[in-house]
């Protein structure tokens, strides 16, 4: 575990946290994340100041996401976060500058990930696959353990580290499906009986290695999160 992961979560926690404060919805958070992951691959931390560019890659992802935010709101929410024991910004030469420089930053990270910053997310995906095993459980089987509700926090969580940027998307939604099962000893039915299982049904491409490695980066990030 490096030092580089540790400051990742972090960071990544403050853009989640911003994020909820702003009351972005979990596509644009994800895409927040997404375009700071992005960045980081490319550059190191000893380059660039990573809380500015968490707070660019939050205004950004409300533009593409169309869940608008002002750049004033997003200056204020990420300066009272990292500034917790400072009174508010007013509006003045602090906030100017401040303001100014994330919107340099905007044109400069849009530059860097050669202005594509619209993303596929597993967010369609695990919504259609767990409706889609839904079906296959009894209904009282089902409701009774939060296998869904594991899957989303699971996904929510995984963007505090580089997840997304290692897998399809489809990919991401069955692995965490698969993890959410099996913490909770749920066997999908009659998967016995078949020839393919469920996860293979889901999407055709995905192996066995492929959701082994998406529930090992998950679990490193966790292990992260301990020591962060």
């Amino acid at each position: 575990m490096t030092n580089t992961e540790k400051v990742h979560f972090v960071v990544n926690h403050f853009i989640n946290e911003a994020g909820l404060r702003l009351h972005m919805t979990s596509v644009p958070l994800a895409t927040a994340s997404v375009i700071y992951h992005k960045f980081f691959r490319e550059n190191s931390l000893q380059q660039y100041d990573p809380y500015l560019i968490a707070t660019t890659a939050l205004y950004l992802a409300g533009k593409e996401e169309e869940q608008h935010l002002k750049l004033r709101d997003v200056v204020n929410v990420c300066y009272r976060i990292l500034h917790s024991t400072k009174p508010p910004l007013e509006m003045g030469e602090a906030f100017m500058s401040l303001r100014d420089t994330v919107a340099n930053c905007e044109l400069f990270v849009l530059r860097m990930l050669q202005f594509k910053i619209s993303f596929q997310h597993p967010h369609k995906y695990l919504l259609h696959y767990l409706k889609f095993l839904k079906d296959w459980f009894e209904p009282y089987k089902w409701e009774t353990t939060p296998v869904a509700r594991s899957a989303w926090t699971f996904l929510k969580d995984s963007y505090h580290g580089n997840l997304c940027l290692l897998h399809k998307p489809q990919h991401i939604a069955v692995g965490l499906i698969y993890m959410a099962l099996e913490c909770h000893g749920v066997e999908v039915p009659l998967q016995s009986s078949v020839a393919i299982p469920w996860w293979k049904v889901l999407t055709d491409d995905i192996t066995e290695d492929i959701i082994k490695d998406i529930i090992e980066v998950v679990i490193r990030t966790y292990e992260i999160e301990t020591l962060a």
